[in-house]
């Protein structure tokens, strides 16, 4: 199914999603226009791929609304996209329209994630039990088309004990391939010390953990510039999460932890000389974390991007940029990702094909990665 083109040869816009936000040109870097190899010597697993379900987004716009509703910009982009008709049709659809849209774009597998906001916006208890049933729902949808989807569990991070035990169901008994969080919740994050439950179940359940990007919880800066998404917010967000878990020594205390994040790491590989560098204005200062005691970590920051933390290439389709990333973190760190529904493109599933990259890490970069990361099966 061939989608329809612009004059300059790219795709009109976000395909099923364009009535809201539009025709997309090709500007700037974008990939030129190019076919999919149809016959490519690796499968293409789609590790940053975007999903909810009714009921979720309902309790989401119910909070919004009500008299209560608390001072959460990550609530209020769930609102944002809860008015969106098109984008929830793609989001809550884990069947042939989803398979469709995977054909069309010659994806073999999606990771599935629950997407932002998620249950977290939530109070704690309805946050808890929405995570659940969006976890029975994902691993239907897998046990369905075992071929086609597999999917991360979601948790409700402000019950930390509940959340741990949910992890452990989701890896034992529904067999699912990791957790996922939406970066902050409410202003929290996961380096703080009453969350050490849910990094302990992490390790302990073989469970790859991914933060994927929300809308900032001090967004006031970021609105004002039109950077609440992904040209700052977001990115920023995932950024001061992932580093302070590393800051924090969760990696010291739990070295088998996985920590995946997208967007090309949000730029992060592009500083870790800096990050080594400047190790010593967080190492041994107290205080931090609402004073807890001294960090001091065991090794410098990029041993950490090279023995704990993967990046995927979600709504990044830039040579250079994998390239880099892959030099200096390692080609078996870094993994593709479309990040379907939000970004989608022929043209830039044809330019990883293209990409003059050695065979052996293609198919790392676009299969055998995500299988070791994820625990997925080898077909």
């Amino acid at each position: 199914m061939a989608s329809e083109k612009l004059p300059d040869g790219s795709e009109k816009g976000l395909r099923g999603h364009m009535v809201e936000r539009g025709v997309r040109k090709r500007i700037g870097l974008a990939p030129p226009a190019g076919d999919i190899d149809r016959n490519a010597p690796y499968k293409r697993i789609a590790t940053e791929e975007a999903w909810t379900f009714p009921e979720l987004v309902e309790a989401q716009v119910k909070l919004l609304k009500s008299a209560n509703a608390p001072n959460d910009p990550a609530l209020r982009m769930g609102g944002m996209f809860a008015s969106m008709p098109e984008l929830q049709r793609m989001l809550c659809d884990l069947g042939d329209l989803r398979i469709s849209h995977m054909d069309e774009y010659g994806i073999d597998r999606q990771l599935l994630l629950l997407t932002a906001p998620g249950p977290q916006v939530l109070e704690p208890e309805e946050g808890t039990r929405l995570a659940a049933r969006s976890n029975d729902i994902a691993a239907e949808a897998c046990a369905k088309r075992p071929d086609r989807f597999s999917a991360l569990a979601a948790f409700q991070p402000q019950d930390p004990d509940a959340a741990a035990r949910e992890i452990e169901r989701a890896m034992k008994e529904l067999k699912l391939n990791g957790a996922v969080l939406n970066s902050h919740f409410r202003g929290h994050f996961l380096d703080e010390p009453q969350c050490d439950p849910i990094l302990a179940a992490l390790e302990e359940n073989d469970a790859a953990l991914y933060i994927h990007p929300t809308a900032p919880f001090e967004d006031r800066v970021y609105a004002a510039r039109g950077m609440t998404g992904a040209l700052g917010g977001f990115p920023h967000d995932v950024w001061n999460h992932t580093m302070g878990l590393v800051l924090s020594g969760a990696f010291d205390k739990y070295p088998k932890l996985r920590l995946v994040i997208g967007h090309l790491g949000e730029c992060m590989p592009l500083h870790l000389y800096r990050f080594d560098w400047m190790q010593s204005n967080a190492d041994g200062v107290s205080g931090l974390r609402g004073g807890q005691p001294a960090v001091t970590l065991k090794h410098p920051i990029s041993h950490y991007f090279h023995n704990n933390i993967w990046i995927t290439t979600s709504g990044v389709g830039w040579e250079p940029g994998i390239k880099f990333c892959m030099d200096v973190m390692g080609p078996e760190r870094v993994l593709y990702a479309m990040d379907y529904p939000y970004q989608q493109s022929s043209d830039e599933v044809g330019a990883y094909d293209r990409m003059d990259i050695p065979p052996a890490h293609k198919k790392m970069l676009m299969q055998e990665n995500a299988e070791h990361v994820f625990r997925l099966p080898k077909d």
